[in-house]
């Protein structure tokens, strides 16, 4: 299949809006994201040994995730039933906010830790609210087929975003504190700006929107109950996010400007998957491809642990982020291709439990048993752990490994007809 089956999503105006909104949002959230952890870890390894402060920096992530698995369900169901451009706006201020008290804490010179604490919780709460509304709506924004080259435009909108927004948190959190926070809350702005430009979308009628019908939808259809599932349990097993500034400071000597690096690392790889992903989308083989990506990300992140410089940390989290990107273009295709419009919002939201609850709960799971076993071997294991678990789903998900096109299913065609 060629680029030219699939014509660009910028022709659009809404998608174009969209675009802009979740490059400058991303930017943000990935700039007080990078500085949030490096500023909890470097205040508590001022009076903690390191396996200490490593367990505060999984509760970084647990005060994350809290909010997120109490709020994203409800959302999803809101999002269902209410203006899903009004949701994604109403998030983006409450970032804005998150930004503004995070500039003021970093005009301390030995902010205490707590509000730093309550900054990520309420930034958890935001993420619950953008992510069900904004995934939501993107398929509104363009026809079904142009929708698996607007995921892969989505996905470099947000890779750059994870790319920048790293090396320019640590950058310029060096030159001075505040300067990262303040760039975020001017890029917020601007996502919220582009947010308003979106223009008013139809869509199909919700019934009631009860939360407990997307989840039956998701257990009954084993294509994207595989998929969500599997990316919970290797993103579970395998991050390492919450591992970084403890190889930036202890393990590998590199400071903030090399955590932002191996931040950055990632969307590097994820990027430049997503670009020739625009071009060049998958034709067949689909089901198989993300399960061999998930394992790739496995080996990837088993390297990067025993990494003995950081040019191999970059280059193993290189090949991570890209193998990442391949499992996350299938399963966000596969989602919104097998979803009815009218349960998208529910959906959506049942999808991001499970991949914040990973992304999240990665994190708790790496700093509370690096804090036992060590980072590296915390590491080490995750990857091991999460190969298995890859070839596990391979025999439990023939569906998804038999998964073949991004098409939409014949039985949602008809129904649309």
């Amino acid at each position: 299949m060629t680029a030219e089956s699939f014509p660009s999503p910028f022709a659009y105006k809404g998608w174009r809006a969209f675009f802009v909104a979740r490059l400058c949002a991303t930017l943000a959230q990935m700039m007080m994201v990078i500085v949030i952890g490096w500023q909890v870890y470097d205040i508590a390894r001022q009076t903690l040994p390191v396996r200490e402060a490593a367990f505060l920096l999984g509760m970084v992530g647990l005060a994350q995730f809290l909010p997120i698995i109490g709020l994203t369900l409800l959302v999803g169901q809101l999002a269902d039933r209410a203006d899903r451009c009004w949701i994604a706006r109403a998030a983006i201020t409450a970032e804005l906010g998150c930004a503004l008290a995070l500039l003021l804490l970093a005009r301390l010179e030995a902010p205490p830790l707590w509000p730093l604490f309550a900054v990520a919780a309420t930034l958890g709460a935001a993420r619950a609210f953008a992510g069900p509304s904004l995934t939501a709506l993107a398929p509104n924004l363009v026809p079904p087929t142009v929708l698996p080259t607007a995921i892969a435009w989505s996905s470099i909108g947000f890779q750059s975003g994870a790319v920048l927004g790293p090396l320019a948190g640590g950058l310029s959190y060096d030159l001075a504190p505040p300067l990262p926070y303040l760039a975020a809350a001017l890029l917020l702005l601007i996502a919220l700006a582009a947010l308003f430009r979106i223009p008013a979308v139809p869509r199909a009628a919700a019934g009631q929107a009860s939360i407990g019908e997307g989840l039956r939808y998701v257990r009954s259809n084993p294509i994207v109950l595989g998929a969500i599932s599997l990316d919970l349990a290797a993103v579970i097993l395998a991050g390492a996010t919450a591992m970084l500034p403890i190889y930036a400071r202890d393990i590998l000597a590199v400071g903030a400007n090399g955590l932002g690096l191996m931040r950055a690392a990632p969307a590097i790889g994820a990027g430049l998957v997503a670009l020739v992903l625009t071009r060049f989308p998958l034709r067949s083989g689909v089901g198989w491809k993300m399960l061999v990506a998930v394992g790739i990300f496995a080996i990837a992140t088993i390297a990067f642990g025993l990494s003995p410089n950081l040019e191999v940390a970059l280059l193993s989290l290189a090949v991570l982020g890209a193998a990442d990107m391949v499992s996350v273009y299938v399963r966000a295709s596969l989602i919104q291709l097998h979803t009815p419009d009218a349960m998208r919002g529910r959906v959506s939201a049942v999808s991001l439990v499970f991949i914040s609850a990973s992304n999240e709960l990665g994190e708790f799971r790496a700093g509370t048993l690096a804090a036992f076993i060590g980072a590296v071997q915390a590491t080490v294991l995750g990857g091991v752990l999460a190969l298995a678990v890859t070839l596990l789903w391979a025999r439990l998900f023939p569906a998804l490994a038999r998964a073949d096109r991004l098409d939409i299913p014949d039985d949602l065609k008809a129904g649309q007809r």
